[in-house]
């Protein structure tokens, strides 16, 4: 009996809570109607939203700031030469041989892909795909030949960088997924967008510019390689499948893949987006004006500079230096397997440099290093042009690495035999 009792009343509690959960609830949606606003359908001019937003728009602006580095990273168009000095001979034959900086912040995407020596009179289209909020209009009158159109004949239609147009809706300011690549992507692994939650859309919106990507032969249509999974295996999987390539290295004559910034996938499968952390959770934290009233912080840049509101609103149990102690901890490692998996890439396509050049060598052993030097090179470049130096996801990042440096090891030790006899 005692029991029963005790059992109905927690039943009882339960269910008035529920109950005034429901209520909040409810009284909140009341109290906050849905917006409307006056701003033009995929108005491009940020400036524009921020007379509506002017706290989203003032911090937005701080995207112009070269602000603190960190350890890894930052807003300064730093070359990655100066600390991967074997780069330009890993990226030999291939654009990124030529100039590869730190990206700088996104206020500055336009005037930094219209001044990089990658770009050409050959470069198409594609190359502005994340660029610019300019081209939400130009998705939508243009469908996809808007890849067709040659990069410099933009010139006069792209004007402004990544903002406001790009994640929302102008009349409701609902997140929303503009970038067409991502959108097909999302219809071909049977991904509803219409039906994905608000904390889902906090990661959509950044992971559509934010992955890994291919121009596609013929009509270099943006295209994400997802059609096996995520992780670099599947992805080298699929590349081999449509035996698509980027370059062939002029060393080892190998046909190799650049990868681009897999942000989205190495997040995915993390700690933090495994448990439902969203990006703009961490990287568009929540700020308060001198009034009190809270709004999304538009300058996105590293939770190391402002740990006090991007982790720690979490993290309690934890100062904001062992946060950031934790945080390089995990980093310094990655970057140091990271260094010794582009040097085994070096010596491995010296290796069928060296194996190339003997009269009547074995075709197959050097097709099977080829192979091996491309897999390995793909498997370190995913984790270097990744933009967190392997925290978004540390086991992920180092097992790719040591992939890296088994496949190169082992091509290295397939050319040599050939070389020895």
């Amino acid at each position: 009996m005692k029991h029963r009792k005790l059992f109905m009343t927690i039943l009882t509690l339960v269910g008035g809570m529920a109950l005034i959960v429901a209520g909040c609830s409810n009284s909140q949606q009341n109290a906050v109607p849905k917006i409307q606003t006056n701003i033009p359908d995929a108005e491009p001019d940020s400036k524009v939203w921020g007379k509506v937003f002017p706290l989203q728009y003032e911090s937005y602006l701080k995207n112009n700031e070269a602000t603190t580095e960190t350890r890894y990273g930052g807003s300064k168009p730093v070359s990655k030469y100066l600390t991967q000095p074997l780069l330009p001979e890993l990226f030999k034959g291939y654009g990124f041989a030529l100039e590869y900086n730190e990206d700088r912040g996104h206020t500055y995407s336009v005037e930094d892909v219209t001044h990089i020596k990658r770009i050409n009179d050959k470069s198409p289209s594609s190359c502005w795909n994340c660029k610019s909020s300019d081209n939400v209009k130009l998705w939508a009158a243009e469908g996809k030949d808007y890849f067709k159109v040659p990069f410099k004949q933009r010139l006069d239609q792209i004007k402004h960088p990544i903002g406001c147009a790009n994640c929302h809706d102008a009349k409701t300011m609902d997140l929303k997924v503009t970038n067409p690549n991502f959108i097909d992507s999302a219809k071909r692994l049977n991904i509803d967008l219409s039906k994905a939650t608000k904390q889902e859309m906090r990661t959509y919106v950044c992971a559509q510019c934010h992955n890994e990507y291919y121009f596609k032969p013929g009509t270099m249509e943006v295209t994400n390689p997802w059609d096996k999974g995520f992780n670099p295996d599947e992805m080298v999987t699929y590349y081999n499948e449509i035996q698509f390539s980027d370059w062939q290295h002029p060393d080892s004559k190998t046909k190799m893949i650049k990868a681009q910034h897999p942000e989205f996938e190495m997040f995915k499968s993390g700690t933090h987006g495994a448990n439902g952390v969203s990006c703009a959770d961490c990287h568009m934290p929540y700020e308060r004006d001198k009034d009190k009233k809270k709004y999304s912080s538009h300058h996105w840049t590293s939770p190391l500079k402002n740990i006090e509101q991007s982790c720690r609103t979490c993290h309690r149990d934890k100062t904001a230096d062992e946060l950031k102690t934790r945080v390089e901890y995990t980093q310094v490692k990655v970057y140091e397997t990271m260094i010794k998996a582009q040097e085994a890439s070096n010596a491995a396509h010296k290796a069928v440099k060296a194996a190339l050049e003997v009269p009547e060598a074995d075709q197959n052993a050097i097709k099977q290093a080829q192979d091996l030097i491309r897999k390995a090179q793909f498997e370190w470049d995913f984790v270097a042009a990744e933009n967190s130096m392997g925290f978004h996801n540390p086991s992920l990042a180092l097992e790719t690495l040591a992939k890296s440096i088994d496949n190169s090891r082992q091509a290295q030790l397939i050319a040599e035999k050939i070389t020895k006899k």
